[in-house]
This record gives structure tokens, C-alpha cells and sequence, in this order.
């Protein structure tokens, strides 16, 4: 695991390691021509002796960030005399003999750049897993791990961007400069950037489904936890939550090693400690339980990481279990992804019984339904609204509900995401998961990535694996309802405490916190009003004021998302 950067033109050399030194404490590499300059800082985690980067071969050059877990297999179609035992040297020669072809092979997490002198070759993972961002002015071309590597150059706000981010609760950068290469693509530079797709999850969702599908998730699982364990020189460990996805994969990679767990507890607020310790007591595992009592002042720091707007704010507990189990190794498994392919959330479930065909007929009773409505209520409340809308209003209505129906934005990036809203042709449940995994999922992986690098950690997601992807959407939906498959397997393997528990996320007490510990410091940041520029004031004081009828946890969220914004405009160049 590593931080890389390039750039067409000089830059200081110490600034942009320095940037990228959480990524990769372990080693740093440059390697500079009349062209480009390129740099890499490394985590030590295979071939640790020998897998120094950039790395060359004949007068090529690879910079990679991420792991590809199948390469000692993909080794034996390439007949090459390899110097050493590192992945890095498995996918230049993987390129070199497949080119674009090589994506079929590949199981990993993945964002690197291949120059043979003169032109680059840019390529990242299917799920977006490992982020890469490009800078573009004028004749003027960079790269890097994290945005805050490139924050010194020529920078203006995209008012664009801003507009989607208040929209959606996700944007590219904030930048005009700089954007982000997108996951699951490939692409050329030379004058100039050229990308091309050569991963699609909607092209699985239109291939027949398959029948009794649980041996094969097993077994996919079981490959895919095994690859993530055994593509380490260092020890792995895992974060254990006390759901089923993180629980099923402790009990998986048990049968392989003995592991080290983490879960986190919040202040008595957010605590599945109890059912986690159950998984771990059972797999004889060495369980940490993590007490996270928030000192404050370090939440700016968090979101800052981030380099851009950013309001995910389960960001915070990730930070700390990352922190945490950083101070015990180099590498977790987690359970990513599983929500997102196998039906997980509770949204899911009308689109799986067919409730949102019938849903439009009841909107009649919405102005009997009040907006602060509780539990099932509000579960209704929300479905009714949703069914009447179409395209982005539907997906924000059914995700995050931030200002659906109370303020509305226009951009040109938030047109372009409700047209390919409105044209996916599949039934509504795998539209939602469709979009959910282009939209939602690439935003929580980059958000763990960000906070495990942080702290010079690697995670690793085998239901992200290249065979869970080409699996899960040929998996019924009657066999997704509430991750049923993963239940049933879980039978095989999990208390049934645990089981039969119902869903949490990996949540904060958000609305405490932006009523309490908070409330001064999100103040203090709207009052610098730079929202003003994008949404009325008087609407935003009528909600801090509670004139507008909506629900509490509605209400923090608007409240935090426009601090995150204030928070990053406040140190956009810095």
C-alpha cells in the first residue's frame, strides 16, 4: 500500500513526499526525466526487502498503490525471469504481454501508472478502492494519491462541484482543476488524458441468474478471504463490528490463521461490542475492544484528510478503529461492499417485495404522515416521497434526505447524474443497488481508504473481490432481501445472537453531537458563510431556529454537511 504522485513539470520534491508520507512511512522513491517526476512512498507489506518502487524493467516504469492478491497465480502465464517476489513487477509484465487485456485477470485493489518514456497508462480497480486524482491546467498535468498533495498548484473552486456536493452529499474534488479518474477505467496521457471503461457491474445484472446460488458465495468468499490473507508478508488482522459481513469474515479467515479483531464503542452510544465478542470468544481470536471518547478538536483534522468536502460522518469512527489497530499491524480485513451487492439496507426492501409499484397510489395520506415521523412511519413517510420522484430527487429522497424538498440545485454535474439515474433499465431493486454501488459504495471505500491511510494502514474487502462483483448481481433478488444469502450461510458459522440482531451501521451520534459538543464549533464555521453563495441564508436560519418541520437527524445533517463545506473552503489551499 502506498501514495503516489506525477507531474509534467518541476515540483518540490519534499513537499509532495511529505504529503503522501502517511500513505507509505516506510520507504520513498523519485524517479525524474526531461518529462515527468514521479514519486512513491511505500507500506511495507509484500516482498519487503525488494518490491522498492518505481520500479523498472527494460525502459519501462510502474508507481503502484494498492495489491493485486492473485499475482503469484497470474505469474505462471508470463514467461519472465522475475527479481523479485513483489505484485508490482507481477502487473508491469502483466501489461506488457496483455495490455488492456489484463483487467480480466486481475483480484485486487489497484491505482498505478506505467511510463515507457512517453506516454503514461493510468489504470484503477473496480470498485474504486484505491482513489487517484489528476490535476489538468492548461499544458500542465499531475497526479496523486490524495488530493492534498496537489493543493500547492494553480487551483479554483468548482462552483459546479459545490452544487453536487449540497445536492448529493458527494462531489469529485471542489476543484475546476482537478477530478477524479474513475474506478473501474483505464486510460492514456500524452497531450492529453484519454480513459476507457473496462469494468461494468450492469453488465453482470443483465446476465442470467443463477440457482441455489449459496455454495458458490461460499466458496467465492472463501477464495477471496484466503487471496487477502495469503498476499501479505506481514500479519492481517480485521475489523469486527458485530454485523454479519465483518463476523463472517473473521469466521472464514480463522480456518487459515489465528487473527487479531477490532471494534470500536462509542461512549456507550454506538456499541455491538457484546455480539462482536461473541464472534471473537468463538474463533479464539485476539479481540480489542476500542472506547472511542472523542477529544473534538480532533474532527477537523479527520475531515480534513479528505482534502475536500466531505460529509460521510462515520469518517470519525473509522478514524479511530483505524488508529487503533494501526498501533498492532499493517493490514485489516473488512466488510465492505456486502450491503451494497447483497441487499443490505433496509431501502432495499419495498424495491425487493414490489411495495414502490404501489407506493405512487398512497400519496394522498402524505400530508397525514408527519415529516418527523418515527420507525416504520417514517420508513412509509420516505418510500411514498420517493415513489413520486424520479432520477436524482429519487435516489437523494431514498439515501440521504439531506435537502430533498427543501432547497433544490442546478449543475451541470448534478443533470449528468440524474440522467444516467433515469435511463438504467432494470427493475427498481437492482437499479437502487446499481446505483448505489456507482455512487454510494465507491464514496464509503474511498472514505475507509482515507482513514486507514491515515494512520499508515491497509484494508483489505473481500466482497469487493473481481469474482464477488461478477457474482452477486446473477444472484436473485428474493435471495438478497436483506442480505438473506449471507444469513443463511451465517447459520454455518455465527451465533445466532448475532444473527437475528437487527442492522446498525457504523454510526455516530450525530444528532448529540451537532445539538451539544458540537453546536459552538459548526456555528462559528456557518457564520463565515461561504453556503450563502449557493443557498438562501434565511432558509438555512429557519432551520437552525426549528421553523421548518422536519426531523431532528434531518436537520443535523443539513447542519453538518454545510459545516464540512465551511471546514474545507476555510483551508481549500492549505
Amino acid at each position: 500500500m502506498c501514495g503516489i504522485a506525477g507531474f509534467n513539470f518541476r515540483v518540490n520534491k519534499e513537499n509532495i513526499l511529505k504529503k503522501l508520507h502517511h500513505r507509505g512511512p516506510d520507504e520513498d522513491g523519485v524517479f525524474e526525466d526531461k518529462n515527468f517526476s514521479f514519486f512513491h512512498t511505500r507500506l511495507s507489506i509484500q516482498d519487503i526487502q525488494s518490491g522498492h518502487q518505481p520500479f523498472f524493467y527494460k525502459n519501462y516504469m510502474i508507481i503502484f498503490n494498492g495489491e493485486i492478491y492473485n499475482h503469484i497465480e497470474l505469474r505462471k502465464n508470463l514467461d519472465v525471469n522475475f527479481t523479485t517476489s513483489s505484485d508490482t513487477e507481477t502487473l508491469l509484465h502483466l501489461y506488457l504481454k496483455y495490455r488492456e487485456n489484463m483487467f480480466e485477470m486481475i483480484d485486487g485493489m489497484f491505482a498505478f501508472c506505467i511510463y515507457d518514456g512517453e506516454r503514461l497508462f493510468f489504470a484503477r480497480d473496480r470498485a474504486g478502492k484505491k482513489p487517484l486524482y489528476i490535476y489538468q491546467k492548461g499544458d500542465k498535468f499531475g497526479f496523486s494519491s490524495e488530493i492534498n498533495a496537489l493543493k500547492f498548484l494553480d487551483l479554483s473552486i468548482d462552483e459546479d462541484d459545490i452544487k453536487l456536493f449540497l445536492d448529493t452529499g458527494f462531489c469529485e474534488s471542489g476543484y475546476k482543476e482537478i477530478s477524479e479518474f474513475p474506478a473501474g477505467h483505464y486510460g492514456y496521457f500524452k497531450k492529453e488524458l484519454k480513459t476507457y471503461k473496462y469494468f461494468d457491474i450492469l453488465d453482470f445484472y443483465n446476465q442470467p441468474k443463477i440457482l441455489n446460488p449459496y455454495e458458490e458465495v461460499e466458496k467465492v468468499l472463501e477464495i477471496s478471504i484466503k487471496n487477502r490473507l495469503v498476499s501479505s508478508d506481514v500479519e492481517v488482522g480485521a475489523f469486527l463490528s458485530g454485523g454479519i459481513d465483518s463476523s463472517l469474515i473473521v469466521a472464514k479467515a480463522s480456518e487459515f490463521q489465528k487473527l487479531k479483531t477490532f471494534t470500536v464503542r462509542f461512549d456507550g452510544q454506538f456499541d455491538e461490542s457484546s455480539l462482536a465478542l461473541l464472534v471473537a470468544k468463538r474463533y479464539n481470536t485476539e479481540h480489542h475492544i476500542i472506547d472511542v471518547n472523542i477529544d473534538f478538536n480532533e474532527i477537523e483534522k479527520i475531515i480534513l484528510n479528505y482534502g475536500k468536502p466531505f460529509f460521510d460522518s462515520s469518517a470519525i469512527p473509522s478514524y479511530f478503529v483505524s488508529k487503533e489497530a494501526s498501533k498492532h499491524l499493517k493490514v485489516v480485513l473488512n466488510g465492505d461492499g456486502a450491503d451494497e451487492i447483497f441487499g443490505g439496507y433496509r431501502r432495499y426492501v419495498p424495491f425487493i417485495k414490489g411495495w414502490d409499484k404501489i407506493a405512487k397510489k398512497f400519496a394522498f395520506i402524505l400530508p397525514l404522515l408527519s415529516p418527523t415521523s418515527r420507525g416504520k412511519l417514517m420508513f412509509v413517510y420516505r418510500l411514498i416521497r420517493a415513489s413520486n420522484k424520479e432520477g436524482i430527487e429519487w435516489y437523494n429522497t431514498l439515501l440521504n434526505d439531506v435537502f430533498v424538498d427543501i432547497y433544490s440545485f442546478d449543475s451541470k454535474k448534478i443533470s449528468k447524474i440524474d440522467k444516467f439515474i433515469k435511463e438504467i433499465k432494470l427493475d427498481s431493486f437492482e437499479k437502487l443497488s446499481y446505483v448505489d454501488f456507482e455512487l454510494n459504495l465507491k464514496g464509503l471505500v474511498m472514505k475507509m481508504d482515507i482513514a486507514t491511510m491515515a494512520n499508515s494502514l491497509e484494508a483489505r474487502s473481500p466482497f469487493l473481490s473481481k469474482y464477488m462483483l461478477e457474482l452477486a448481481p446473477r444472484i436473485d433478488k428474493n435471495d438478497k432481501l436483506l442480505k438473506k444469502i449471507l444469513r443463511e450461510l451465517s447459520n454455518k458459522y455465527l451465533p445466532h445472537e448475532l444473527i437475528n440482531a437487527p442492522k446498525r451501521g457504523f454510526e455516530i451520534p450525530l444528532t448529540n453531537w451537532v445539538n451539544n459538543e458540537m453546536n459552538e464549533i459548526i456555528m462559528s464555521y456557518l457564520d463565515k458563510g461561504f453556503y450563502k453563495h449557493f443557498v438562501d441564508e434565511k432558509v438555512i436560519k429557519n432551520i437552525i431556529e426549528r421553523k421548518i418541520n422536519i426531523p431532528e437527524d434531518k436537520r443535523a445533517k443539513i447542519l453538518y454537511l454545510l459545516f464540512t463545506l465551511e471546514l474545507w473552503y476555510e483551508n481549500r489551499f492549505s
